[in-house]
């Protein structure tokens, strides 16, 4: 029998065998469905690892009740490698208000429950029995985000560092090529225990002797501190994120009991000939085929035609966890390799001559903030963006703009979007109108998507998001550029409830904003306390990590769904709660007959401060609203002509009568 070459790595023992393998070196533990695409973790870990020369099998989803699916695959040569998948299992299956979800768009047919909850310790647990004497490394989101003690908002409580609940041998934090090429040749080398990983940068691990530290260290408090003080908890997550760069970085040792969990310093970001490589892999761009019954994973459908040209993010902000996972520095791909990737792309048979995405983390970051990050590290205590651009910012899109100028000009290709997150911060820090005029121009359509996440500079502070008034200068912006160009696009800006530092106040005052505007969000996302960032140290210890000052925090079911609805106060289902919200509030002044207010009254309704009438005013009738006052003079309107009949009805709602 001919051995199969090339294709899906094996998702099975059959699979092994028809490519003339017994065993594998490695076998891969997801959550997720099998996606052989660079936008999934497992296809670029996988694929560094085959190319490196070692056998890798994938075992996609497992049955969590038993250990039989491990076993079927076989024994490993080296190691069990585990992942929860492209995000983190309790994100994919609860909401922010801890309801559960029905449906995962990483599963085949978009069917939910095919993972567990906390799928990493699931999954950890059963190559254990499967496989009592094979060592287990974790990577992905879920596992690095986990790798020091942390609050857990599911459970409500600081739970220890991933390793201790697994019993892992050790843990990949960050993007992982580098690391688990070096893990590899270590375990093939012979090593074991601490000896395989101790001196590997990006991993963390857990150990008894202090003498299994490798690199300069700094502590921060204890695992048994954290649950006793909440002000340990926010001292130590501050240490850790101090330490998140490659070239400054020291170890971070944390005690847990009588064991040590060390991190070694972040691994050293791929260079550009480096990222070229692992993307010009041969991924085969979709799903495994033995979903296709099912209707494939619907994940695939946004990145299928999208192309990563980047890494990092400098933005920093606080409710983000990309600085303790990809980190802040930038890297990114050559031209040459993004347009081969193109080129690739327009020869899919299913491809309709649209790129969906030319972007990453932040699609308009093309190069480190500034020359001194590359020599000197980031600065521990400044921002690049927050609170405002700092002086040293390179603030240029011309390299961007030359790449998705070559992208337009590509045989097939009808358009080539921009749908990732822009920083709109960062374009305002660019006074060269070239690329903003180009991005209007062609490469989006009806709409353009950024994220002020709110309106009110209190709020902003603790997310680490600019003033309101650079979004404001923004989209005037946006829309002389739009008007220059004759067309007519909207601005579509995301926004988030109940952030720590946030208050009823704040929530009050970003609902005035949209009302002036005429715009009311169909979604809003509620701030969601993941592992792995500032603001969910803010939420649990109320403290500001940065300053250790007090922190307000909505909790509260009631309160968070008042920030919510306020947001969205036109909806029939939140009258009751925005009402409650604006007389807890203060803000009875927002319960009118006028443009400004947000409610209404119904007839059957009563306001105390709508019938608070000076004396001599006639009673129980309420006030004109300004609106249907057309008796009022106007410029060039002589007073008292209304252009309406004395006894013509005036249509219902928001209509004006037809003009004779």
């Amino acid at each position: 029998m001919a051995k199969k070459q090339g294709g899906f790595l094996p998702i099975s023992k059959e699979d092994m065998l028809e490519r003339g393998w017994y065993y594998c070196d490695f076998l891969l533990v997801t959550g997720d469905a099998y996606v052989d695409h660079p936008s999934f973790g497992t296809a670029v870990i996988s694929r560094v690892l085959e190319d490196a020369g070692y056998r890798v099998a994938i075992l996609s989803q497992p049955d969590f009740h038993s250990e039989a699916d491990f076993v079927a695959m076989g024994r490993p040569r080296y190691a069990v490698l585990i992942n929860s998948g492209n995000i983190d299992s309790m994100v994919a299956h609860y909401t922010a208000a801890k309801k559960r979800r029905h449906d995962d768009a990483y599963s085949p047919g978009g069917v939910g429950g095919k993972r567990p909850d906390r799928a990493v310790t699931v999954y950890a647990k059963l190559a254990h029995k499967a496989f009592p004497d094979v060592p287990i490394y974790l990577g992905g989101l879920e596992a690095s985000l986990r790798r020091f003690a942390h609050y857990d908002y599911w459970a409500d409580r600081i739970l220890p560092s991933i390793l201790q609940d697994t019993g892992a041998d050790g843990l990949m934090f960050g993007m992982g090529e580098k690391s688990v090429l070096e893990l590899a040749a270590n375990l093939k080398a012979g090593k074991h225990g601490t000896e395989v990983v101790r001196q590997i940068r990006g991993v963390a691990y857990l150990t008894k002797e202090k003498e299994d530290i490798s690199y300069p260290a700094v502590w921060c408090p204890s695992w048994e501190e954290t649950l006793e003080d909440k002000l340990k908890y926010a001292e130590s997550v501050k240490i850790q994120y101090d330490q998140q760069d490659h070239v400054t970085g020291k170890a971070v040792v944390q005690k847990h009991g009588h064991r040590l969990l060390v991190q070694n310093p972040p691994s050293i970001p791929l260079t550009t000939e480096e990222m070229d490589h692992v993307y010009g892999l041969p991924y085969q761009r979709t799903y495994h085929p033995s979903y296709e019954a099912v209707g494939g994973v619907p994940a695939i459908a946004e990145v299928q035609f999208s192309i990563i040209h980047n890494r990092g993010c400098f933005g920093g902000c606080n409710f983000c966890s990309l600085a303790f996972h990809q980190g802040r520095y930038i890297s990114a791909r050559s031209h040459e390799s993004v347009v081969a990737e193109a080129r690739q792309i327009a020869q899919h048979p299913d491809f309709k001559g649209y790129i969906h995405d030319v972007g990453g983390p932040t699609a308009n970051f093309r190069f480190p903030a500034c020359a001194k990050q590359e020599k000197h590290g980031l600065c521990q205590n400044k921002r690049c963006l927050f609170p405002k651009a700092c002086q040293n910012l390179r603030a240029d899109h011309s390299d961007y703009l030359t790449l998705l100028r070559k992208l337009r000009e590509i045989p097939g290709i009808k358009k080539v979007f921009v749908r990732s997150g822009l920083r709109y911060d960062y374009m305002m820090a660019d006074d060269n109108d070239e690329f903003f005029l180009e991005l209007v121009k062609y490469h989006i359509s009806g709409q353009l998507k950024v994220a002020p996440e709110h309106m009110s500079d209190h709020a902003l502070y603790y997310m680490g998001k600019p003033s309101f008034s650079v979004y404001q200068k923004f989209k005037e912006r946006y829309e002389r550029i739009n008007a220059k160009l004759g067309k007519k696009q909207y601005l579509v800006p995301y926004l988030m409830s109940s952030h720590p530092g946030a208050e009823l106040g704040d929530a009050v005052q970003l609902a005035e904003y949209l009302n002036s505007i005429g715009y009311m969000p169909q979604q809003v996302q509620d701030f969601y306390p993941t592992p792995g960032t500032l603001s969910t140290a803010m939420y649990y210890s109320e403290v500001d990590p940065r300053t250790m000052k007090p922190v307000y925090v909505a909790k509260t079911p009631e309160e968070k769904e008042m920030q919510r609805a306020l947001l969205q106060w036109r909806r029939p289902d939140k009258r009751g709660i925005v009402i409650k919200a604006l007389l807890q509030a203060g803000r009875e002044d927002l319960i009118g007959y006028t443009r400004d207010c947000l409610i209404h009254p119904k007839p059957n309704e009563h306001f105390a401060h709508l019938h608070d009438k000076p004396k001599g005013k006639k009673q129980g009738r309420p006030e004109r609203n300004p609106r249907q006052n057309r008796t009022a003079a106007k410029p060039g309107r002589p007073a008292g002509k209304t252009g309406q009949k004395p006894h013509q009805k005036r249509k219902a709602g928001w209509a004006k009568p037809k003009k004779r």
